[in-house]
């Protein structure tokens, strides 16, 4: 009994920690849903809650018109805030595990940057492969460029040993490099282009149809499995190299491959809807101060977490001006800096943010 009684305290006690977390993923879920009939709900034309749900339980309960704007319109938006949003969520939170600094993110790799001078290198040379269709040129080479610049980065730190200070550093570089050629571009380009340049890098839903979203929930649902494959990986790996290292782990080898699935999942995130910052950064850093560093909790809220606030900006955006749709990636800038300055402040006595 004396040995037993501790033993059934710990084990009462991490159930008490396990049924917590899973009751609050449930409320993230729960957020993620009302944050996505929200985001259904807003918009110019007359449509309530109401009939935003009659519309998906009914779809022909409304007249034509409705459910043009519902079906063709928002819910393309919507879904693709969600998607883009967990993906972003996703590949923040391994980024962070992975280099072990939290103010990493996808695009502390430059993957941004870099589609961001694939899609100005579309814009303003106008060049035509062939074999890929009209449609898909710009976020093509978005995709192209953000991709060759993420498997760069990760050669390069693999010939230097693949250690977290070089791969940050690479990043670094990279978007230096990246901005300085986007602006040589632009230099060159016509007032026309310039704005459509200006345009994409800000960040913008509404440039998707229902391709897209299939595309970017495709690559998400695809990369998610193997994610959670290496929770259990990436939960020992945040308590520091050393421990993951005795307990037999290849460091360099899984460092490689999360950073390798996380540079798909960023570039395939941005090149259809241009640059949205501070989702990556800020999502993750919420579901760690609810769900702590066990990556099976936190894994699933960086998802659900990255996909409420991207609809929670998407729905914002459509009503903060009423009649017009402000891009989602100025809503983000705009309300992602003092979250996260709130964070720094909620966070700054932890030891990982010194």
């Amino acid at each position: 009994m004396m040995v037993s009684a501790p033993a059934d305290g710990l084990f009462a006690a991490y159930r008490s920690i396990a049924l917590r977390r899973t009751a609050i993923l449930v409320g993230l879920g729960m957020l993620t849903v009302a944050a996505f009939l929200a985001d259904l709900s807003a918009g110019p034309a007359d449509l309530g809650l109401g009939d935003i749900l009659l519309s998906l339980i009914r779809p022909d309960s409304l007249e034509p018109r409705m459910q043009i704007v519902i079906w063709q319109v928002r819910m393309p938006d919507a879904l693709i805030a969600l998607a883009v949003g967990a993906a972003l969520g996703l590949a923040g939170v391994e980024t962070q595990t992975t280099l072990n600094n939290p103010l990493a993110s996808p695009f502390t790799l430059g993957i941004s940057s870099a589609a961001t001078l694939g899609a100005s290198f579309f814009i303003v040379l106008q060049p035509n492969p062939g074999f890929i269709g009209s449609a898909f040129l710009l976020p093509g080479f978005a995709f192209f460029f953000a991709l060759a610049a993420a498997l760069t980065i990760l050669s390069l730190a693999s010939l230097q040993g693949g250690s977290t200070g070089t791969v940050v550093l690479y990043g670094i570089a990279l978007v230096f490099l990246c901005e300085a050629l986007t602006a040589g571009l632009q230099y060159v380009a016509s007032d026309d282009a310039i704005q459509q340049i200006v345009f994409w890098s800000i960040g913008n839903l509404t440039r998707a149809g229902w391709l897209e979203v299939a595309v970017v929930s495709a690559v998400f649902l695809l990369i998610l499995p193997i994610s959670l494959r290496d929770v259990w990986v990436l939960t020992v790996l945040r308590g520091g190299e050393d421990q993951a290292r005795s307990a037999g782990f290849a460091i360099r080898t899984i460092r490689l491959l999360v950073m390798l699935r996380v540079s798909v999942l960023a570039a395939v995130a941005v090149c259809f809807v241009g640059t949205i910052g501070f989702v990556g950064l800020v999502g993750p850093h919420i579901a760690r101060m609810l769900l702590g560093e066990d990556h099976r909790f936190l894994v699933p809220g960086a998802c659900l977490t990255g996909a409420a606030v991207l609809s929670l900006a998407s729905c914002l955006s459509k009503s903060v001006i009423p009649g017009a749709i402000v891009p989602v990636g100025i809503i983000t800038a705009i309300v992602g800096v003092p979250v996260f300055l709130a964070l720094i402040a909620i966070r700054r006595g932890d030891a990982g943010w010194r």
